[in-house]
């Protein structure tokens, strides 16, 4: 069984249609009359954006039923499903609880309740019967207040249980206006020892080399070897890795067709520059993450040996991974039918 790690995903995008489909019927009536049948709705969720803000638009209708009592229904499923269907022994789920807060209610109310959102995301991501380890990544958003972004960080640092690193989403042309803001507050993430990551490079409107040296790894990142390939001696001199979600670039419009990646493994291999494959979001895209690798490799963008690259890549970059120093290769070797070894022992989290 080849054990794959999956370091970006988002908790609101990993839905998969067939399971939301079905909550909107049992749940949420208003929003399945929208409708005619299941066909219809997956063709709306998962067709491709002509702009990642277009795209980004689509988080807030998971967001509206993803709340402290129906988050463990989403999360079993997907627990589930990425044990089941992508062979996954590593996953960090990345989200802003302040968003998974009652509107209703203030700002400092919303604040004080994502402490129990991590609680409950945490305890449900621990399934038994599926032992993948599991993590968060707590993101800051474009479009909220400095306080409220504090507060994740702050959030993080004492969730360190189930929390593994901070990042900032919600549209990466959003940054400029608020730059030095969040270069503060990556500072200040560094300061309490919390692992960093963010969505940055990812189009050509979010090229901010002012935050890179604060980020242990780079959400996408691709337009860094595409249009600054400068960068890169500096990014592996600092070991940082690219999160590369191939299908994201096709649905968000930002690549025209999958080969254009061609060129980002090419000049990062060359450069040593890791990249661990990622899906971003999985059910939007409704494509799992050994897809990803497969689509990569029919499409002669990688090979067989930069496949095995990336998966060790994944595991030596993973925040919360406890054999970090045990690449996916030799992992796999540790599961095979003559080790003595049981997977499920050797999988649990270390807390």
């Amino acid at each position: 069984m080849t054990l794959h790690a999956e370091l970006h995903r988002h908790l609101g995008g990993s839905v998969v249609p067939r399971i939301l489909w079905r909550y909107f019927q049992r749940h949420s009536a208003d929003l399945a009359e929208r409708f005619s049948d299941y066909l219809e709705f997956e063709d709306f969720y998962t067709k491709p954006r002509n702009t990642l803000n277009e795209y980004l638009e689509l988080h807030t209708l998971v967001e509206s039923v993803q709340t402290v009592q129906t988050l463990p229904y989403f999360i079993y499923r997907l627990i589930r499903g990425a044990y089941i269907f992508e062979n996954l022994a590593y996953l960090e789920l990345r989200y802003t609880p302040y968003l998974r807060t009652p509107e209703h209610l203030s700002q400092s109310e919303r604040i004080h309740q994502m402490a129990e959102i991590v609680e409950v995301v945490g305890k449900a991501s621990r399934v038994p019967e599926y032992p993948i380890v599991t993590s968060q990544i707590l993101c800051m958003h474009s479009r909220l207040p400095y306080e409220v972004n504090k507060a994740i960080v702050d959030l993080a640092a004492i969730n360190k249980e189930y929390v593994c690193g901070v990042d900032v989403a919600g549209g990466d042309g959003y940054y400029a206006e608020r730059l030095e803001e969040f270069v503060e507050l990556y500072k200040y993430a560094r300061s309490l020892g919390i692992n960093t990551t963010g969505h940055l490079y990812e189009t050509t409107s979010g090229c901010y080399p002012e935050l890179l040296p604060y980020l242990m790894r780079i959400g996408h990142g691709i337009q860094i070897p595409l249009l600054h390939p400068e960068l890169l001696s500096e990014l592996a001199e600092r070991k940082q890795c690219l999160e590369v979600c191939p299908t994201t670039y096709l649905k968000t419009g930002t690549l025209e067709n999958m080969r254009a990646l061609k060129l980002v493994f090419d000049r990062c291999f060359d450069a040593g520059v890791d990249i661990a494959i990622c899906t971003d979001n999985a059910g939007l895209h409704n494509v799992r993450l050994p897809f990803e690798y497969e689509s990569l490799l029919t499409q002669d963008i990688i090979d067989f040996k930069q496949l095995q690259a990336c998966q060790d890549a994944a595991f030596r970059h993973a925040f919360a991974w406890p054999y970090s120093q045990r690449p996916a290769s030799i992992l796999t070797g540790l599961l095979q039918p003559e080790s003595n070894s049981d997977p499920k022992l050797l999988l649990q989290p270390q807390v």
